[in-house]
């Protein structure tokens, strides 16, 4: 479990579903990610028992309701990824229910992921990608500190369209840069 702010990030659970449902069904949120919108709420359970239960994949919950209202994880080479990685490297994914989108949420739990990769599993470097026209993913990138890196054209999404990815990197180097910088803003 990881604490911020505003958020609890932790596993899900399988009475996650009825919740997980109401923003997943969304046309808005899937299908910009990758992903098909939940049909029901066993379409859900179903992804919280398969999808979900991958390590390191974290409901994002409300501190103020308890609900999860998005996801978030960290994906190493040996899952489903799209960056190319390789030992030391890991991708972070997320996406929010339509409601929360624009307070910062996501970035708030990006950041927190950011850390534990870096901190708690030693990473050396982590990638986070989005498909071209979500901006709303691209500015979590550049709002958490990760520089471009590169563009895939005419790639197969897993809803089995052609896209266009770009990916964006943060070094362990870098990382430390950010918060060598933060502290000495805070220390002025």
């Amino acid at each position: 479990m990881i604490k911020t702010n505003r958020l609890i990030l932790r596993p899900w659970h399988e009475e996650d579903a009825e919740a997980l449902y109401k923003y997943a069904s969304d046309p808005d949120v899937g299908p910009i990610a990758g992903w098909p919108p939940h049909t029901s709420v066993e379409n859900s359970l179903e992804i919280i028992r398969t999808v979900f239960s991958a390590p390191e994949t974290y409901a994002v919950v409300l501190k103020d309701t308890g609900e999860p209202v998005g996801c978030c994880g960290i994906m190493f080479s040996n899952s489903i990824h799209t960056a190319d990685m390789r030992e030391g490297k890991a991708e972070i994914g997320y996406w929010i229910g339509k409601p929360y989108w624009g307070q910062g949420l996501i970035p708030e739990a990006v950041k927190a992921l950011v850390s534990r990769c870096f901190h708690d599993l030693a990473l050396d470097a982590v990638w986070c990608g989005y498909y071209e026209g979500n901006t709303k993913s691209q500015r979590v990138c550049e709002k958490c500190g990760f520089k471009y890196h590169h563009t895939n054209r005419n790639i197969a999404s897993p809803l089995g369209d052609k896209r266009t990815e770009h990916f964006h990197i943060m070094s362990k180097e870098d990382y430390h840069a950010i918060h060598i910088h933060r502290e000495r803003q805070t220390d002025r």
